[in-house]
């Protein structure tokens, strides 16, 4: 099968080359082989040291390292809009559910922010970079479930566009774009990035069959909403009877890829165990983490101060942060100190 797809990029590429019709997508036609086969082309001249390991190898470690995640989350949409409706379903109609809310956000994802990237490629005569094949991953997993695709597609592209390429680039840019994407939703259209409707889905636009009682806000949102209760009654107050387990587990509302702080916890071994992520930074990250919820503790005087340090690390957005978003090979510190 391979020799098959080999013999037809090797029989179309003279269209795509210098004086070929179709030059002026060559770009394109470059960033496509590469998916498939490791770039034939090398450097002339001096000693270089090559390795196996080259920047699409990398990409792939971390994207399968995000499977685990990406999955638990396809799941946890299905679990928790059936959850919310009052209806049991078996194992794969809840996973079903899930995946046809997630595929839609994943495909608008890669589809706006390869056009921008296919466009600074043609205009710059460059291979479109895989660096974009993780952003692209990362941005549906950071985002609620039900955030309209316009949107997401709007925020992608600003990513791309002004989160890398006005710096040159994969390897130049100084802000990781699906964080900047994250970032222009929340200022842009707050209303779908909080509150209590926009993690579950259903919950925004069809409040009539939802059970009595039952809350889609994250447990941050309900220490934030709760006053000056005590923050650690309100494992059981979200109308869910949420324990530590379920936190940990990630049977809990919030973003697509941040619920399952296990799921985070075993793409992180991925990553550590090829090398592609830092062991320095996540442990700083937690480490970091966990001080400041000590010292936040110390001088309580809301249910966000008052909740234990060790929850801080398995709820929101901390624990996928710390692992896939600190660990960027562009962004993150690049000495042991800086780690």
């Amino acid at each position: 099968m391979s020799n098959k797809i080999r013999y037809f990029f090797d029989k179309i590429k003279p269209n795509f080359e210098e004086g070929g019709k179709f030059y002026f997508l060559h770009t394109t036609y470059d960033a496509i082989e590469t998916f498939f086969f490791v770039p034939n082309k090398v450097t002339k001249s001096g000693s270089h040291i090559r390795d196996y390991v080259d920047m699409k190898r990398t990409m792939s470690v971390v994207i399968i390292a995000l499977f685990p995640t990406a999955l638990f989350g396809i799941y946890n949409i299905g679990y928790q809009h059936f959850l919310s409706v009052g209806l049991e379903k078996s194992f794969w109609e809840i996973m079903w559910f899930g995946i046809l809310k997630f595929l839609p956000l994943l495909l608008v994802s890669y589809a706006s922010g390869l056009f921008i990237e296919a466009i600074f490629s043609q205009i710059r005569k460059e291979e479109i970079n895989e660096g974009f094949f993780v952003s692209g991953f990362l941005i549906p997993l950071i985002v609620p479930v039900d955030i309209p695709l316009w949107m997401l597609s709007l925020a992608t592209m600003f990513a791309v566009l002004f989160g890398k390429e006005v710096f040159g680039g994969t390897g130049m840019n100084i802000f990781n774009p699906a964080l900047l994407a994250r970032a222009f939703l929340f200022f842009a259209y707050p209303s779908w990035m909080s509150g209590g409707k926009v993690w579950i889905s259903g919950m925004v636009d069809n409040t009539d069959n939802i059970v009595d009682g039952f809350s889609g806000a994250t447990v941050l949102g309900q220490l934030a909403a709760e006053g000056g209760e005590k923050s650690i009654h309100l494992l059981t107050g979200t109308g869910q009877n949420l324990s530590v387990l379920d936190m940990f587990l990630g049977f809990i509302p919030g973003s697509i890829g941040e619920t399952s702080t296990l799921a985070i916890l075993l793409g992180a071994v991925i990553l550590l165990l090829t090398g592609v992520g830092s062991w320095r930074i996540m442990l700083s990250v937690f480490a970091g983490g966990y001080l400041m919820a000590l010292l936040l503790n110390a001088f309580a005087v809301n249910p966000l101060m008052d909740f234990p340090a060790h929850l801080h690390l398995i709820v929101g957005g901390f624990a996928f942060g710390a692992v896939f978003m600190a660990t960027d090979p562009v962004t993150a510190a690049q000495t042991n100190r800086g780690m």
